[in-house]
């Protein structure tokens, strides 16, 4: 028995894999240039992974929904192999070369990138029921911004001290990697079949024993079975005829995927970041600027971190606030609105602000993390409220995050 709860665990493994967020990708770009890489060039690198994520996010859904594997071992394996094929840049050598590499270590990036969500969400919901998903779910979340923020701000303070060679501030992705490998040995596995949104081989009904803990009276294959717990799932081995008996009830693909819901939640998260995209590339460039010689400025470095650090510090209070507000009896679309809204505001206040000054423009980054956060906690509530029951869980997940 570890001495952390498993909400614990699962918020530690969520801080390092939050160190491992795209964020770092516009310092990659800013290393690119200085190394003489012209910026299409650069814009083929940084796409490479988007692009390849893009193509396998469903499909890593559907994998770790009908994965008999350890989905524990999935995740660590996933972050290993992002974290050493987004360090590959520390190879790269002067000039407008190595192409081949950051392209091939990008596509595998995408690819390895795309395991990380589904076999955190599965995870989560096998250990925790449908019933704390929401709870757990929003720690993970708060805790993966928190990490974003740690990651950009030692990735910034690193770039500054070793500017104009900023290729050490990378070692921050692979350092934290290894970190989450450490976590996700503390993670419990939790109901196999409850990870993929079905009702499992367990009924949770919670007590509190006279030692003040609480108790779940596990119904596992009509035995019953008690078990000191902190809100988690027992993790009950899958007989054949449990699985098949759960597999009779898995929806179909068209069934699902036809649902005017998930339909519906994929066009508007299409829409919001079609429209989000590119707006931190513009404001870095509007923040930042390039020296006589055409070299990037060095007060680009603290201002580029100072525009993530400050969304992902926002996305993190709204993530608590959205949280306690779903608590408190909020609906989700009404929060969800709200986070749309904040979209086109900040575009008015970037154009409107344009020449105001570096510190307005930054100030616009509060509504990028304001509408990410509560984009990024809804997101797996609305899923989990569609799919549960349908066994389609992660793969319509993911298809969402393909249509973002």
């Amino acid at each position: 028995r570890h001495t952390i709860t498993d909400k614990v665990a699962f918020a530690l493994v969520a801080f390092f894999l939050g160190e491992l967020g795209d964020g770092l990708n516009i310092f990659q770009g800013i290393y690119l240039v200085a190394l003489g890489w012209n910026e299409g060039s650069v814009g083929i690198a940084l796409s490479m992974m988007g692009f390849t994520a893009l193509l396998t996010q469903t499909i890593a859904g559907d994998i770790i929904d009908k994965t008999t594997f350890d989905r524990r071992k999935f995740l660590a394996m996933a972050a290993l192999m992002t974290a050493f094929s987004a360090s590959a840049i520390l190879f790269v050598q002067e000039g407008n070369v190595d192409h081949a590499l950051m392209y091939v270590t990008k596509i595998i990036e995408g690819v390895s990138s795309s395991f990380i969500g589904p076999c955190v969400a599965a995870l989560t919901l096998a250990s925790f029921g449908p019933d704390s998903f929401d709870e757990v779910m929003a720690s993970n979340i708060l805790w993966g911004h928190v990490g974003s923020i740690v990651s950009a701000v030692l990735a910034g303070l690193t770039a500054w001290i070793t500017y104009p060679n900023i290729r050490y501030c990378f070692l921050v992705i692979l350092f934290s990697a290894l970190l989450a490998v450490v976590g996700v040995k503390l993670l419990p596995e939790g109901d196999v079949l409850m990870g993929r949104g079905l009702k499992g081989n367990s009924t949770r009904v919670v007590h509190s024993g006279d030692d003040g803990d609480d108790y779940t009276n596990m119904e596992v294959q009509g035995t019953t079975s008690w078990s000191s717990t902190q809100g988690n799932i027992a993790s009950p081995k899958c007989t054949s005829n449990s699985v098949a008996a759960e597999e009779n009830a898995i929806s179909s693909y068209w069934e699902i995927f036809s649902d005017r819901k998930t339909v519906v939640l994929c066009f508007t998260g299409f829409f919001f970041h079609f429209a989000n995209a590119n707006v931190l590339l513009v404001l870095g460039e509007l923040m930042g600027g390039d020296n006589e010689d055409g070299t990037t400025k060095r007060s680009a470095i603290p201002l580029i971190a100072g525009a993530i650090v400050l969304a992902q510090f926002t996305m993190s209070g709204a993530t608590l606030a959205g949280d306690r507000m779903t608590k408190g009896g909020w609906g989700r679309k009404p929060l969800f609105m709200a986070g749309l809204l904040t979209l086109p505001l900040r575009c008015f206040l970037i154009i409107f602000w344009k020449d105001a000054g570096e510190a307005w423009l930054l100030s616009t980054q509060i509504l990028d993390g304001v509408g990410g956060g509560f984009f990024g906690l809804l997101h797996p509530y609305l899923v989990a409220d569609i799919t549960f029951g349908s066994g389609r869980f992660n793969v319509i997940m993911h298809a969402v995050v393909l249509g973002f």
